[in-house]
Parts: structure tokens; C-alpha cells; sequence
């Protein structure tokens, strides 16, 4: 029986951030290709229930991205830009498109913990607390666990 990991997710109670928290059986490798490459992308990314679509993806310092999430005919659009990508480190910008005035910058830090295992460190900085706290309450729980949880099995099952 797989053991079933959890994500940290901590509101940061000084300023507008979430942060999250995972160890994966992954090395840094494995998972900056699973957040730098489409294909890999959209298999792991978000809720179970949802079906993930590139529009487009330039995972380089400087490049942007698109995707599209949907559940039967209901659809959710996110875009960015990739503002540094190497090997340890993701910046990115994050909206989504039913909210476009609300921009995240995100950092997405890959601490190497030996042994084929990896600490992923994410965090966002959101415009107000209550921007924060509406992507609180919004369930993202859901698709940060479950996304995750399925990376950790494309990682088990030599899918990286």
C-alpha cells in the first residue's frame, strides 16, 4: 500500500504568501523536468478531475507559458512568464484568467536531500491577504495533494 504524503501549505501570517512544503522520492533532476516539460506537465498538474492542455510553454529564463484545465465543458485558463530557470530555481508569474488583475510570483526551490529524495519548496506572494486567503478557501489543497501524488508515482514508476 502506497503511503499517502501530504503537502505543508502555511499562509505566512506577516505578508500575502502561501508556502508548500514536500518531499518527493525524486531527485532535483526528475522534478525541475516534471515543471519545465509540457508533456510531463500536464499528466501531474492539479486536481484528478481535471485535463490539462498546453496553448504554449517556453521553459527558459525569459519565455511564458499557457495552459488550459478543464472538466467536462467547464474550462479554467492559466498564463505566465518564466522570469529565471535553472536546475535549482523557478521564478515565475501565475494568473488565472477568470482573475487576470491577480498576479502571483512564484519561486520554486529544489533542495536535494540525498539519496534520490527531494524537498520541492514553493511559494507564492500574492498581491493582498485576501487574495490569499480566497486561494486559500478555494480548495487548492485538492490539487496541490493530488497533483503531487500523482508525480510521486510518475517518479516511482520511471516516468521522469
Amino acid at each position: 500500500m502506497t503511503k499517502i504524503v501530504e503537502a505543508a501549505i502555511e499562509a505566512d501570517p506577516k505578508l500575502p504568501v502561501i508556502r508548500i512544503t514536500r518531499d518527493f522520492d525524486a531527485t532535483p533532476e526528475q522534478l525541475f523536468r516534471a515543471h519545465t516539460d509540457p508533456e510531463l506537465f500536464v499528466r501531474w498538474n492539479g486536481p484528478d478531475s481535471l485535463q490539462n492542455k498546453i496553448d504554449y510553454w517556453d521553459a527558459r529564463t525569459g519565455g511564458s507559458w499557457r495552459y488550459v484545465s478543464s472538466r467536462g465543458t467547464e474550462e479554467h485558463a492559466f498564463h505566465g512568464s518564466f522570469h529565471e530557470v535553472r536546475p535549482d530555481l523557478i521564478v515565475q508569474t501565475f494568473t488565472w484568467e477568470g482573475q487576470p488583475d491577480g498576479v502571483a510570483l512564484e519561486t520554486l526551490r529544489f533542495e536535494d536531500l540525498g539519496g534520490g529524495r527531494t524537498r520541492l519548496h514553493a511559494q507564492s506572494l500574492v498581491d493582498s491577504f485576501e487574495s490569499r486567503d480566497a486561494w486559500l478557501r478555494s480548495g487548492m489543497e485538492v490539487g496541490v495533494n493530488e497533483g503531487y501524488a500523482r508525480l510521486e508515482e510518475m517518479a516511482r514508476a520511471g516516468s521522469l
